[in-house]
């Protein structure tokens, strides 16, 4: 069973998938969109990988703002939740708290050494990545008791 993590932002979607048993989440690739508006490119890209990596859930990061309310962002990601289920209708698709995710995955890379300009270039994969790994702990963990 694979799941599949995505990062939602206005120019990208951050992607990242599970091992097959569940336990580890790994950096696919980032799509670039056109403007924030645009679904169809994305969703046949996410369709194209779906098939690749056989997902049975998609876990999309949910940018509640820190004092636990919901922003714009937070509307714009329940509307490419819908794209997502109108396109994938026997996935299901889960909303994961993403707060700190981007700053997680920003802090990973700098402890690693990665310059400014790599990290730029790739903070959107990462975050997919702490994205998908928390929710796949919190089932770990779910599991355990």
């Amino acid at each position: 069973m694979r799941i599949l993590g995505l990062d939602l932002g206005d120019k990208t979607v951050g992607v990242a998938v599970s091992d097959p048993f569940g336990w580890t989440a790994q950096g696919v690739e980032i799509i670039r969109r056109n403007n924030p508006n645009e679904h169809k490119q994305s969703l046949g890209r996410i369709a194209e990988l779906i098939d690749e990596y056989g997902v049975e859930t998609i876990v999309l990061g949910y940018p509640k703002n820190l004092d636990n309310s919901e922003g714009t962002r937070c509307e714009k990601t329940k509307v490419y939740k819908d794209y997502l289920e109108r396109r994938f209708q026997k996935i299901p698709v889960i909303l994961w708290d993403e707060r700190f995710s981007t700053v997680a995955a920003n802090n990973s890379m700098m402890e690693a050494g990665l310059s400014h300009e790599k990290r730029k270039s790739v903070i959107d994969k990462m975050a997919a990545v702490h994205i998908l790994q928390g929710y796949l702990d919190s089932k770990r963990i779910e599991g355990e008791k």
